[in-house]
């Protein structure tokens, strides 16, 4: 049987991460949190693919790629969370199973982030854990699709 397929979406500015705002966000930068991901990956027997893009557009086309590539997504959008349709309407369009993920808790920061237009879209959130919220999440998504969890 061939292994679960999953695309990992970082959203805008988490290129920065261990830079920007380290209090609010945490000391890992994007590449460790990649190589954490990756190697519990590999520990459920699932196959990932990590993109990241400051720009809307790119992320719509990494999830309409996932529709012919994969089985599920798992998303941070980021800023994007407040104010894209056209991410949610690409997660709805391609009704594959997402969690959408975030570092911090967006429902205990400023009243602007705690709504998602995201959410909506996706099986469920994992928010507050740092990048503990990404490894959660592939658990959570390996499991769904029938992989270990």
């Amino acid at each position: 049987m061939a292994a679960k397929r999953i695309m990992v979406i970082h959203g805008c500015n988490l290129d920065l991460l261990g830079r920007r705002e380290p209090e609010i966000y945490g000391k890992a930068t994007l590449a460790e949190i990649n190589r954490q991901i990756e190697a519990l990956a590999k520990e459920l027997g699932v196959e990932v693919r990590i993109v990241q893009s400051n720009h809307e557009g790119e992320i719509i086309e990494a999830i309409h790629d996932c529709a012919e590539w994969g089985q599920g997504i798992i998303i941070n959008p980021a800023g994007f969370t407040t104010t894209s349709v056209g991410i949610r309407d690409a997660l709805k369009g391609v009704a594959l199973p997402a969690i959408e993920v975030h570092l911090s808790n967006i429902h205990a920061r400023e009243e602007f982030r705690r709504y998602s237009m995201i959410a909506p879209a996706t099986i469920g959130q994992i928010t507050g854990f740092g990048a503990e919220s990404y490894l959660l999440a592939l658990r959570a998504i390996a499991s769904r699709l029938g992989g270990a969890g």
